[in-house]
Formats: C-alpha cells, structure tokens, sequence
C-alpha cells in the first residue's frame, strides 16, 4: 500500500450531517447467532494519547497497529496543523515532529477531540510554551482540565484561560519545567498522562500521587521509556518521572483495545453464541470477564493472546462504573444491554461521568424495562428485544444499540453513527465475519 499524507484526509473530520437526509444508517437484524474468530484492533485512547507524546520527540516515531478511527484522523490533522509531518502505511503512522508550532493547534478540531488536550504537557514541557483550545468529544459529563493546569502550575508554569484558549509558559533562563510532587485529587487519566508527558523534559523528579492506573498509562510509560525517558511505577497510584535532556526516535505497537474486546464478549454473551477474539491482553480484561462469568457465561483464555466466551443462561447482576482497576465505565452501556435480557434485577450505577445514562431511552424504546434514578439506572430483564429505530448518544452508548439489535427481534435502524465511527474499526465488517445480519446503508427518511 502506498504511503498517503494524513492531511489530504479532511472529509471525514467534518460535523457530522444533522439533516436525517441522506443520513447513513445501521440497519440491523437481530436473532443471528455468531460464531468464529474476530480480529481486535490497537487502542484508541492509547494510540491517542501516544500520538501526543510523539511531540516530545525531535525525531521520527513510528506507531503500529494504530486503528483507522475518525478519532486518530483528527488528531492526525491536528499534528499536522502544529507542523508535524505524517505519513499513514496500513496501520503505521509514521510522525516526524522535529518542526512543530506550539501555539497552532486548530479550534474546530481540538473542540472535537478531547484526547488533543492531552499535547499541552508535551508541547510545553518541549518548548517552554502552548497555545491549545479547550477540548471537546462525547458529551457525557464536564470532564474538567482543572487536574491538568494544576499539574503543570506545580511544575512551575504560568498557566491562564480566556476565551476558550489555554495558554501556558515556563519562565526562567531554559524555559524548563521543574519536577514536583502533584497529588491529584482525582485518578484521572487525561491528568496523569498530561502531567507524565510534561514531566519526562522536565528539570529534576516528580512525583504523581493517586495517578490513574489503567493500562493506556502503562502504554504510554512504555513508549516514552523507549525513546530514553526514565519512568517507573505506571500502573500504580506513585509514578516518578526523572526528567531527561532528549528523547529520541522509537519505533512502538499500541496495544489492543480492551474495550472493543469487552464490547465483543458482550456480543457473544447477548446473542448466546460462542465466539473467539484475538489479540487481547487479559488481564485488562479482568473486571469485564468477571462480570460476564457472574451474569452466566464462561471466558476462557486459550493459546497466546486468544479469548473465548462460552455463553450461558444470563442472569442479573449489580455493576458500579469505577477507575481502572475497577469496572470501566467505557463498559457500562454495552453491559446495560446485556442485563436488559438477562433474568431477574440488576442495578448499574454511574460513578465516573455524570450524564452516562442517555442510552436508557433507547433501549425502553427497543422493550428494555429500565428506569433511572440519579446516577443509578434499575433494570428488570425481560425475555427478548423488539428492533426500533434508535438514536445513538456517545460512542459507547452507539456499541450498545448495536449489541441490543443484534439480540433484538425484527429490525433495529442505529442513527448517529458518526459516534460508532469514533471508537471502532470497521466494526459492522466484523460483525458480518461473524455471522451477524447488519448493513449500513444511507437513509431516505
């Protein structure tokens, strides 16, 4: 495959169409059983965040195993905008950032993407100086940069918000962050990785109390350690970062998306089929399974990096939305549609984001006995599904009607896939190798 420049990319990257015209559409229909083996593509929020941290280095990096998601488009094309130069082979990114204009990130991407942010400790650790928007992306909650700015001030910046634009500088003879001790109030992740990022270049040590452990900061620690930073104790709540004069070039693969692999397994659990999914690492995986093992079915981890979901009869069961290591809530709508026909109550309680529970609506209107209360959603399981034309809210909540319409009776219709186009890789593709009845087509409505 020849190699394409991300930035004749741009189409894709637009607002998705409001007008229902000419809308593209899932078209689903439901009672199929799956089987077979499907293929899981790298991490979107790892590739995310390591494409941030490619501006660290003033040197060639090298991702692999990068999924092609509007998401890492965007992104592409905000790198490219700061003046980094990207070409795309496969699922290889090659990222050349020895030229980069800390103060060009664009408006109306960085809005899009919240995951672009996360460039401000890098860009600024780098070069004394940033000028990022504000981010955007789902809206499920209010997601503050509080944790971030508060971050980077221990570090010794000046950091001031107006008009929607953050600006942050280091004074001083080499415009070097200092290393410090950061507590952070929260174990958010966007902070832990801003905070790593601007720690690597920084003058001394820090120290990043109640970081957030999931396994995208561990990938991140790695791909930073292999261009020369020295970091250690990613995955606990104490990482140090000794600060370092250079990074250099690295050539690195993005380990696979544990959550495309829950939504999966919860695939094979919902529509009673028994299904393979390679690769994964499973133990990401390690509250998702428990969970799938408690509503009936079975997980089974075969040779190498292979997971096979064995189902059973569902039953309900009680699930809080924690972090890492507790139950994702990147999980919750997906599994919210597992328990809608699973027999007897369940409770899903949202602890992570505030306005995660949109999805509710959706699937009562597919039959599902939900009612919620605050950030608690009670559900009473009932025999089967009936198909409906839904609305999807977020990326996951998108994952989620789609895995109801595959356990649904008749046919579902799935609107507001630029969501679904976000956060999966070819995902109706794979679903059809399974065996799934689906079709994306362009509404006439």
């Amino acid at each position: 495959m020849e190699d394409k420049t991300i930035s004749s990319v741009s189409k894709i990257t637009q607002s998705p169409l409001t007008n229902k015209e000419n809308e593209p559409v899932l078209e689903i229909w439901g009672g199929h059983p799956l089987s077979g083996t499907v293929t899981i593509s790298g991490a979107k929020n790892s590739a995310l965040v390591l494409m941030a941290g490619s501006l660290l280095c003033p040197e060639d990096c090298r991702l692999s195993n990068v999924p092609d998601l509007v998401d890492i488009r965007r992104m592409s094309q905000i790198l490219t905008a700061l003046g980094a130069k990207i070409t795309k082979n496969g699922d290889i990114l090659n990222i050349d950032a020895r030229e980069i204009n800390p103060t060009k990130a664009p408006y109306d991407l960085v809005s899009q993407l919240r995951a672009s942010f996360f460039a401000i400790g890098a860009l600024l650790t780098r070069f004394g100086t940033v000028r990022i928007p504000l981010p955007g992306g789902c809206a499920i909650g209010a997601r503050p940069v509080e944790l971030h700015v508060k971050g980077l001030q221990a570090m010794g910046a000046n950091v001031f918000i107006d008009s929607g634009i953050v600006q942050a500088n280091v004074k001083g003879r080499n415009s070097r962050l200092q290393g410090a001790k950061i507590y952070l109030d929260y174990p958010s992740v966007g902070a832990t990785e801003t905070i790593l990022m601007a720690a690597t270049l920084a003058e001394g040590e820090t120290i990043i109390e109640n970081a957030a452990q999931e396994p995208e900061i561990v990938d991140l620690a790695n791909f930073c350690c292999a261009m020369g930073a020295k970091i250690r104790g990613a995955g606990t709540k104490k990482i140090i970062i000794s600060g370092v004069e250079r990074l250099h070039s690295v050539d690195y693969r993005v380990i696979p998306d544990r959550i495309e692999a829950g939504t999966f397994l919860v695939a094979g659990a919902i529509t009673r089929s028994e299904i393979a999914l390679s690769p994964v690492i499973s133990e990401h995986l390690i509250p998702v399974i428990a969970k799938l093992e408690t509503v009936g079915c079975r997980v089974i981890a075969e040779s190498g990096d292979c997971l096979k979901l064995i189902p059973g009869a569902l039953k309900g069961t009680d699930i809080e939305t924690l972090p890492y290591p507790g139950f994702p809530t990147d999980m919750q709508a997906q599994f919210m549609a597992l328990l809608s026909i699973s027999e007897g109550n369940s409770v899903v309680s949202e602890t992570v984001f505030e306005n995660r529970l949109r999805h509710v609506a959706e699937l009562q209107r597919m039959g599902a006995n939900i009612r919620v209360k605050g950030n608690h959603a009670f559900i009473e399981g009932v025999p089967m599904l009936s198909g409906a034309p839904v609305m999807a809210t977020d990326l996951r909540a998108s994952a989620a009607l789609v895995l109801a319409g595959l356990a649904a009776q008749g046919k579902t219709i799935v609107r507001g896939l630029h969501h679904l186009d976000r956060g999966y890789e070819n995902l109706e593709d794979k679903l059809q190798g399974l065996g799934a009845k689906l079709e994306r087509v362009i509404s006439n409505q």
